[in-house]
This record gives structure tokens, C-alpha cells and sequence, in this order.
């Protein structure tokens, strides 16, 4: 049975994930991937939920889905390509829930409330909060398929092959999606396309 939802392709085990498993993989192995990978991992739940609390809940469901991996199939052949697969479709699922949907109403309600008690000292403080308050702003707004494009091809740095062969989609589509994304983050900050 596999952990992975259909909806992105799961890379490659290794050749030597069988012997691997016939020796025993402990907890120093699942030690190593944690500690290599978790940190990468949140950031990328965090682009993708924008919410710290859910983010280091779908990271430890990731983690979680690793070490029963681990355990099962052995080491994939890289790490950092299937834990991104992972956490796309983990995020994907926290989005598509009644309660994410909830969350997000509310949420937006606090932030909101939270803007007004700040107080910013320096003008340039402010100025770079509000860039970036923009950039999230529009980043929540691009469709989720050009949110995992933009994240996987420009934050995780994977080709537009690779992308499109995780996402099930062609990489003209790969190059399309991410030219409307990068054009309208830069469209919210005033850059020219």
C-alpha cells in the first residue's frame, strides 16, 4: 500500500532500498532524514498553508509518512524530491478540508486584529512589512497549482521536467503556470514584468 496520494508521482526507490530493509534500517536512519530535511519541510508547508500551527502539523505528518516509508520500502532515492511530493499532497488535503476552510475565515479575522496592535519604529520597517505583507498577500492568491509550481521550481529548485512529472502535468504547462505567477507577484510589488 502506498502513502502517497495519486495525485503526485512518488520518485524512485533506490536499487538498494531491499537490502537495505533486509538489514534493519533503525531509528539513527530516520534520525539522519529528520534532521537533514524537517527544517526544509516546514518552510515548504508554511508556503503552502501560510499558517505556522497547521504548517508544523502537516510537517509531522510528513515526517510520519518518512519513517513509515523508511520502515516499509527504504530509503527513496532522494529524499528531498519525495518529501516534497509528501508535503504537497499533505498541504493539498489540509486545504480541501471543511475545517482548513473554517480556519482560514477565522484566521484572516485575527490577523486583521493583530495588524492594528503593531506598531512599526522605522520607516524602512515599514516599508518592508508592507512588501511583504503585498507578496503573501498575492502569493495566497495565485491558484494552488501556480503556488506548487512557484514553490517547487523557484524555492525548491527542481526542472520543469521534474515538476511536471510530480505535478502529472507537461512542463509547457510547468512554464506557462509559473510565467503568470512570477508576473503577478511582481505586478503586486510594482516591478515591471
Amino acid at each position: 500500500m502506498s502513502l502517497l496520494p495519486h495525485r503526485v508521482a512518488r520518485p524512485a526507490t533506490s536499487a538498494a532500498a531491499p537490502s537495505d530493509r533486509q538489514r534493519g534500517l533503525g531509528s539513527a536512519d530516520y534520525n539522519a532524514v529528520y534532521l537533514a530535511h524537517r527544517a526544509r519541510v516546514l518552510a515548504l508547508c508554511r508556503l503552502m498553508l501560510d499558517d505556522s500551527a497547521e504548517a508544523e502539523e502537516a510537517t509531522q505528518e510528513v515526517l510520519l509518512k518518512a519513517l513509515r516509508w523508511l520502515r516499509s520500502q527504504g530509503p527513496p532515492e532522494n529524499w528531498a524530491k519525495w518529501l516534497a511530493s509528501v508535503a504537497i499532497n499533505v498541504c493539498r488535503d489540509r486545504r480541501r478540508s471543511a475545517w482548513w476552510k473554517w480556519w482560514k475565515t477565522r484566521r484572516a479575522e485575527l490577523a486583521d486584529a493583530d495588524q492594528v496592535q503593531r506598531s512599526a519604529s522605522a520607516e524602512t520597517e515599514v516599508s518592508r512589512r508592507e512588501l511583504c505583507r503585498r507578496l503573501q498577500i498575492e502569493f495566497r492568491r495565485l491558484p494552488a497549482r501556480q503556488r506548487e509550481i512557484f514553490t517547487l521550481r523557484l524555492l525548491e529548485q527542481w526542472t520543469s521536467v521534474e515538476t511536471a512529472a510530480a505535478l502529472g502535468i507537461s512542463p509547457g504547462s510547468v512554464k506557462r503556470q509559473l510565467f503568470r505567477a512570477v508576473h503577478r507577484l511582481r505586478k503586486a510589488i510594482g516591478q515591471k514584468p
